[in-house]
């Protein structure tokens, strides 16, 4: 017998379980997933990112800042510079623009605070100071003071050998009390040293 012909093989059909290209409306659905799911990434990126980032860098400066206070309330001894005009005013200290070797240290705590201020001046300049504080040669004292606790907190020392007079300027808070010393060892170029002492 001659066998029946063989038929033509059906195409698989979805229900057949075979699989079909994407068309190209699934391609184009399949690239906004993956393109959406990159732009939700880099937004998490960011809102995560930026504010500690942002974080990092304000504790890095509070730092620097914090070592650099640190480093001015906890320095020791007059050192060459002048105070600002800020701490001229509140300390009550008015500098004579000429003056030479100009120092000075500022102390901060709780209870007080205190300005260490040194310089030279002329004998002219010396009395425009003292007068510009409410004092004068006159009623200065031989001596010196400065308390041996604010002159070892500045780093200043008294010579026997030297000629030293001085005065207390006390005033009611909120006004600052200064103690004034000047050395007329060298009269042609005093040498004023003052601790001016506010209560905050």
């Amino acid at each position: 017998m001659t066998p029946p012909p063989s038929l033509p093989r059906q195409a698989s059909s979805p229900d057949a379980g075979g699989a079909q290209p994407p068309t190209d409306g699934e391609r184009e659905d399949r690239r906004h997933t993956v393109r959406r799911r990159w732009v939700t990434a880099i937004i998490i990126l960011l809102l995560i990112g930026v504010p500690a980032g942002y974080l990092f860098i304000s504790a890095q400066q509070s730092r620097e800042s914090g070592r650099d206070k640190a480093a001015r309330v906890g320095a020791v001894k007059v050192r060459p510079d002048w105070p600002s005009k800020v701490q001229r005013s509140i300390y009550e200290v008015p500098i004579p623009m000429m003056a030479s070797f100009v120092g000075y240290l500022e102390t901060n705590n709780w209870h007080t605070s205190r300005l260490y201020v040194q310089f030279q001046v002329t004998p002219q300049e010396l009395d425009a100071f003292l007068a510009g504080v409410g004092t004068s040669r006159e009623a200065m004292t031989p001596g010196v003071s400065i308390s041996d606790r604010d002159a070892k907190v500045a780093g200043w020392s008294w010579s026997p050998n030297h000629k030293w007079s001085g005065v207390t300027l006390e005033a009611q808070e909120p006004r600052p009390t200064r103690d004034v010393t000047v050395d007329f060892t060298n009269p042609s170029a005093p040498r004023v040293y003052v601790v001016s002492t506010a209560i905050p």
